[in-house]
């Protein structure tokens, strides 16, 4: 075994993008999963996949978005949804949508019934609860660790809904309410490069301030993305697309400069319809950098068409 360790400048390097979404029933999970999906395709390629658990609900939205469809049924162990992963990237997908993930933890043949399942075959007694653990958590523990090796771009969407747990308030045992909680594991869930919550009837719109500590606890913002991620923005493909921008090691560009620059592109189409001697004066007369951003956008429209 070596004990020569290299050292040197830290450079981020292109890494995945793993975006989960959590909600309860009609909070527009599914659709805004596909329209990240969408944003992030048009800047890595490949194919979009939605491994579907529910009963084949990203189907009605076949006609408003291209993507490959797997009807996932139970049994929903960790290395079921490992296996389905593999099979949608060897398939060609580079982006994937889990809709929904929950079923790992709570669906049958999932985490928490494999663990009852564990208890029984311990002999059923109380005492056999924490290590009938062991099985299921290290077989989650291998999906994620499987997962993160997919060189593949992920939108989990996750179930929620309201919990209480129990507390101490004043010397008495209370129940304190966390709000609306993911139905998932914990340890996966804090995988994700950003977790929004999206409560009924939010059409897509995250929540990103909650007085409830376990809702706090879930939402993951990355400081890069703060500015993106305005308050009352709705999820979208151009959220997808900086996302996967920023994974690719380019800084994510606020709405603002969005704007700016689709002037600039508007005044430059204005240059060419005069000729190309002022489409190439109005080219010199924007800065190095801008240029640079109108050819990324460029490549990008050239992968998405």
């Amino acid at each position: 075994m070596s004990n020569v360790f290299e050292i040197r400048p830290a450079v981020r390097e292109q890494v995945p993008v793993m975006v989960g979404l959590m909600g309860a029933s009609g909070s527009g999970k599914t659709f805004s999963a596909l329209r990240i999906a969408t944003g992030i395709q048009r800047v890595t390629g490949g194919e979009i996949c939605v491994i579907d658990t529910e009963s084949r609900r990203s189907l009605h939205y076949a006609d408003d978005f291209r993507f490959m469809h797997m009807q996932f049924d139970a049994p929903f162990g960790p290395l079921r949804y490992l296996e389905a992963i593999k099979a949608a990237y060897a398939a060609g997908a580079r982006t994937i949508v889990v809709d929904s993930m929950s079923h790992e933890h709570e669906g049958p043949g999932g985490v928490l019934e494999m663990h009852e399942q564990e208890v029984q075959r311990l002999g059923g007694q109380e005492r056999h609860n924490f290590p009938a653990w062991a099985k299921p958590k290290a077989e989650r523990r291998q999906m994620i660790n499987g997962i993160l090796q997919v060189n593949c771009n992920f939108v989990f969407c996750f179930r929620a809904k309201e919990k209480t747990k129990p507390g101490n308030e004043g010397g008495r045992k209370v129940l304190i309410e966390q709000g609306y909680m993911p139905i998932a594991g914990e340890e996966f869930v804090f995988e994700m490069t950003m977790n929004c919550l999206l409560l009924p009837g939010s059409a897509g719109v995250p929540q990103w301030q909650s007085s409830y500590p376990g809702e706090r606890a879930m939402m993951k913002l990355p400081r890069q993305f703060e500015r993106v991620m305005a308050d009352g923005r709705q999820l979208d493909e151009d959220i997808g697309q900086q996302l996967a921008e920023w994974a690719r090691g380019r800084p994510p560009i606020t709405p603002e400069e969005s704007e700016r620059l689709d002037q600039l592109e508007a005044r430059g189409a204005e240059a060419a319809e005069m000729g190309e001697e002022a489409k190439a004066k109005w080219w010199a007369s924007i800065s190095k950098a801008d240029q640079h951003a109108l050819k990324a956008r460029r490549a990008v429209r050239r992968i998405a068409a």
